[in-house]
């Protein structure tokens, strides 16, 4: 079933952050290995399975969209397993089924950048199994393996204490558990540290939004998830969610807050009521005070899914099969149809834009995927909306610099730094346009001038190593091929 769901993903190509893997050198070095053990090095297990990914087969999409897609087959696979020493063997096989198809799952499958979501689940699943199999130390190794893949397990240890209480096992499981909570703090410690430290960390104090802003906006967050759950109409790579520190924002934690209430009425032993409660542990750790950049993703629930499925399969598990067999068809053929949007940048970015027309990150991917004058249209009516926004004038002239027309770039280069003076990528940009019309000098000045800024800057670095200057060192600072503008 998740073959037959997902197995349109091995079409797929690369998106958005994806293309960062093809000059980390964490991936494309072979001694990349070694870069993992850096203290400040994220999710270190999944790039350690990007790094083979590479060494094994280049940037072919196939090879990496295949990992992408056992390591869900494997989740599916380990999810029942565990389920079945918990529930009936009819309510553990129909939620496994469910996770397997469900199509709120699409995005953690086809993007290959979420392969630590992937895999932090998958690791998860197996302490999971372990733990039912009253193997908790082993359940123990298992997490600090999920940890290191993505630290939004972190809540685990929480899940199988209220898996205890629900299922009256003994307590011999304490230290097991203090153990697992030791290792989520130092996780959390290391992911705050990471973030303070890291040039262009998209989480905590980099993310552009305060803790309780962040807070205030996730419980329009969790509704919304909880809804495409029922009903996945209006899935998108990139919801338009706004920050919402409002009398209906509070109005939305108020639901949430009265759904956990419900559902510990009816709490045990393993009904609906305490899966609805364990999903929304699982998915604390990203939607609540630690903030990101973007407000909502589809590829969150991903870990969250493997409660909320078994509690739809607790509901459900007394249906007629023909029944069933509908439901989890029609939820496989919204999955099928969604790895054909995930298929192409072009689809990816289309749907996105008609899914929120008043939202400027689409329009600038979407403007990636088309021919140059297309592109230049979709982003002169950007300009039109966001006049202040220095991203639009910026892509306007990596166009006309890829075009040749190095002028008109510069012209949009030095648009992009009036509207955002300090933006070492906009003093890059036009150095990069400087360079370009022969301004050799005044380019050189720019990079230095960017690298003045930030030391890290990928691009000055590249392209003051192309012209034979060495770049300031810095250690610390992540290796970037040459590229004049930053994609």
């Amino acid at each position: 079933m998740a073959v037959v769901a997902f197995g349109w993903s091995l079409a797929g190509t690369f998106h958005f952050d994806d293309y960062s893997l093809w000059s980390a050198r964490a991936v494309v070095s072979p001694a990349g290995p070694l870069e993992l053990l850096k203290p400040l090095q994220s999710r270190p297990l999944t790039y350690l399975t990007f790094w083979a990914n590479y060494q094994t087969a280049g940037f072919s999409p196939l090879a990496w969209h295949l990992v992408n897609l056992l390591m869900h087959i494997g989740s599916v696979l380990l999810l029942f397993a565990a389920l079945r020493r918990l529930l009936p063997e009819r309510a553990a096989m129909l939620a496994a089924a469910l996770f397997a198809v469900h199509p709120l799952n699409a995005e953690a499958v086809n993007y290959i950048f979420a392969r630590s979501t992937l895999l932090c689940t998958l690791l998860s699943l197996a302490a999971l199994r372990s733990w039912v199999n009253n193997r908790p130390w082993h359940a123990v190794g298992w997490f600090a393996g999920a940890l290191l893949a993505k630290e939004e397990c972190v809540t685990l240890p929480l899940f199988l204490l209220l898996l205890n209480l629900a299922a009256s096992r003994g307590r011999r499981e304490w230290k097991p558990i203090a153990a697992m909570l030791g290792l989520s703090l130092a996780a959390g410690a290391r992911v705050m540290l990471a973030a303070m430290y890291t040039p262009g960390a998209k989480t905590g104090p980099s993310a552009g939004i305060s803790a309780l802003e962040y807070l205030s906006s996730q419980g329009v967050a969790i509704l919304r998830y909880l809804r495409l759950l029922l009903i996945p109409a209006g899935l998108t790579v990139d919801p338009d969610l706004r920050v919402n520190t409002g009398w209906t924002a509070w109005l939305a934690w108020i639901a949430v807050i009265a759904l956990c209430i419900a559902a510990s009425r009816i709490f045990s032993p393993l009904r609906a009521g305490f899966w609805l409660l364990a999903g929304l542990i699982l998915l604390l750790p990203s939607s609540s005070i630690f903030p990101a950049a973007d407000l909502a993703a589809d590829r969150r629930m991903y870990l969250p899914m493997i409660a909320f499925a078994t509690g739809g399969a607790m509901l459900l598990y007394t249906m007629r099969i023909r029944a069933l067999i509908v439901v989890c068809a029609s939820l496989a053929a919204i999955s099928i149809s969604r790895c054909e949007i995930w298929r192409t940048e072009l689809t990816l970015w289309t749907e996105a834009v008609r899914m929120a027309p008043d939202k400027l990150r689409p329009r600038i991917q979407l403007s990636r995927a088309l021919p140059p004058m297309r592109a230049l249209s979709v982003l002169n009516e950007a300009e039109q909306t966001w006049p202040l926004a220095s991203e639009v004038p910026a892509e306007e002239g990596r166009i006309y610099l890829d075009m040749g027309e190095s002028g008109q770039a510069l012209a949009k280069f030095g648009r992009a730094l009036a509207l955002e003076p300090t933006n070492p990528m906009a003093i890059n940009n036009r150095g990069a346009a400087l360079l370009a019309l022969g301004q050799t000098d005044a380019a050189r000045l720019d990079f230095q001038r960017a690298l003045k800024i930030d030391p890290c800057q990928p691009n000055a670095r590249a392209n003051l190593a192309h012209m034979g200057v060495a770049p300031p060192a810095a250690d610390s600072c992540p290796e970037i091929p040459v590229l004049t503008v930053l994609r």
